[in-house]
């Protein structure tokens, strides 16, 4: 069952959410509801290791990247340089 929730935010705070919404393909309250609902969830990350909430929300948000680990690597030595 869904029930209406009332927010009282800062109206900047609303726009940013909503411009991330739009770029992310979510709402405002689907975000709300996928924050929500890690509050009690115990976040493991792949290596079995407890995650930090930081951590967390950060887990994943490169996935979709393709990255050349050899590309990357030679970059990495060209920087060193």
């Amino acid at each position: 069952m869904q029930t209406k929730l009332t927010l009282r935010l800062d109206a900047e705070l609303i726009a940013r959410a909503k411009r991330y919404g739009k770029r992310t393909g979510r709402s405002v309250s689907r975000m709300v509801a996928d924050y929500f609902a890690l509050l009690d969830q115990d976040i493991v990350g792949d290596d079995g290791e407890q995650m930090t909430p930081i951590v967390a929300s950060l887990h994943g948000a490169l996935s979709n990247l393709e990255i050349d680990a050899g590309e990357l690597q030679r970059e990495m030595l060209e920087e060193q340089l």
